[in-house]
């Protein structure tokens, strides 16, 4: 018996005992007069189990089925093993037509003795920052470092990039590391995909800004360091960076990441995807879409500030940019790779002139003399740039290129290379 029916038939017996009156006793229990005589009926009757609910140790009619409770927890214990209670709901629903509730299976789980995926923690106490307004006008981007294919696979990197205004991905891939070439990767997406965006907003990686101490000359006397390859393109294509120095500020890229940890491990598993390729092509084919369609929120106003760019303009951009000063013999030299200038206008040389090396994303080469293609070099393999590095204050670094292009072999240097 509950404790309110314990209480009625206390009250009950008083009232039997004639030490409290039925008006009195309606008082006490809440109950109309015509209640009470029923309940004191059946007191007087059976006693006070008669008192405890009609039902209480029947099977509900609504109950689950046995076959299919058994079948609900072989499979959360198996095939669907690590998903959380809303994602199973929804496999359940989709891939095995049993339709369940979230509440009657978390019942149904934590009575067979699953436990839940995560236990969840008290949540801190920040200011809430409402969504950009209209899409374009701020990007989150970030890389997680993760063992996305389980704990027998080394890890690697989701790179992804989110709309600040409703929350759903514009590009999202794996890769090795989070490298300069993962983040020209990556706004080569959001470029393709929808264009260049007002700003973006980051954690500071040093692949987008300078992390160092270190002020050159030139540096010195513009009043600004030089930004790392990736971020001498944003600026070049209009985008200004916000840096973030709490994950909190990165609401939406990191709710991003905290699902796809949750949800996509799962789902690779299920499928048995254990290389990045093939996880490249159901992130871009399946997942993605699935998480704008499921996450997504309409922006608080239509309209768009992306900015369309050209193939070309991609191409040159997006790039690892190189200082050089052409050699006497019409040459640029980048660690091991030399680089043959072909004559300009009217047989013109351009020995001694500063010009820009750049190695695209598809990995070929173009030197730039006052932003004009003069020569091209076939495709390279792509390498990350060593970057700046300070000890006991004290700068060491070598030529970028060096250590570039420390591995590849020398080219003939006797006539143009185009």
């Amino acid at each position: 018996m509950s404790r309110e029916e314990l209480r009625r038939a206390q009250v009950l017996g008083l009232v039997e005992s004639g030490r409290l009156t039925r008006a009195e006793a309606c008082v006490e229990l809440r109950l109309s007069l015509r209640q009470l005589r029923r309940l004191l009926g059946l007191y007087r009757e059976s006693g006070a189990e008669a008192l405890a609910h009609g039902n209480r140790g029947r099977r509900a009619h609504n109950r689950m089925a046995e076959a299919k409770r058994e079948q609900i927890l072989e499979l959360a214990r198996q095939r669907y093993a690590g998903f959380n209670d809303c994602h199973l709901v929804q496999m359940l629903k989709e891939r095995e037509q049993l339709a369940v509730g979230r509440e009657t299976l978390r019942e149904l789980l934590r009575e067979a003795g699953v436990g839940p995926k995560r236990r969840r923690r008290a949540p801190r106490h920040h200011h809430r920052r409402e969504p950009s307004a209209v899409r374009g006008q701020l990007v989150q981007w970030d890389g997680s470092q993760h063992r996305w294919f389980g704990a027998d696979h080394p890890d690697c990197v989701l790179m992804a990039a989110v709309d600040d205004a409703d929350g759903k991905p514009i590009e999202a891939f794996f890769h090795h590391a989070e490298t300069s070439v993962a983040y020209f990767r990556l706004l080569d997406g959001v470029l393709r995909r929808q264009g260049a965006p007002s700003h973006v907003y980051h954690d500071g990686h040093g692949a987008l800004v300078r992390t160092d101490g270190h002020w050159s000359i030139d540096e010195q006397l513009a009043n600004k360091q030089t930004p790392p390859h990736v971020g001498q393109a944003l600026e070049e294509l209009g985008i200004h960076q916000i840096r973030s120095y709490c994950p909190e500020g990165r609401g939406r890229i990191e709710r991003f990441f905290n699902t796809a940890q949750d949800r996509l491990i799962a789902e690779l598993r299920l499928h048995g995807i254990t290389s990045i390729d093939s996880a490249n092509q159901y992130l871009a084919q399946h997942w993605v879409p699935d998480y704008a369609k499921r996450f997504g929120f309409p922006p608080a106003s239509k309209g768009s500030l992306y900015r369309a760019t050209t193939a070309a303009m991609r191409k040159k951009t997006l790039s690892f940019r190189y200082q050089r000063v052409v050699s006497r013999d019409n040459t640029v030299t980048l660690g091991q790779l030399v680089i043959q200038i072909p004559p300009g206008p009217a047989k013109r040389g351009y020995a001694k002139a500063k010009v820009e090396a750049r190695q695209h994303l598809d990995g070929s080469w173009t030197i730039y003399h006052q932003d004009a293609p003069i020569a091209a070099h076939p495709t390279t393999p792509l390498a990350e740039p060593e970057r700046y590095r300070i000890k006991n204050r004290r700068r060491q670094r070598r030529d970028p290129a060096d250590v570039l292009l420390a591995y590849f072999p020398p080219t003939d240097t006797k006539g143009p290379n185009t």
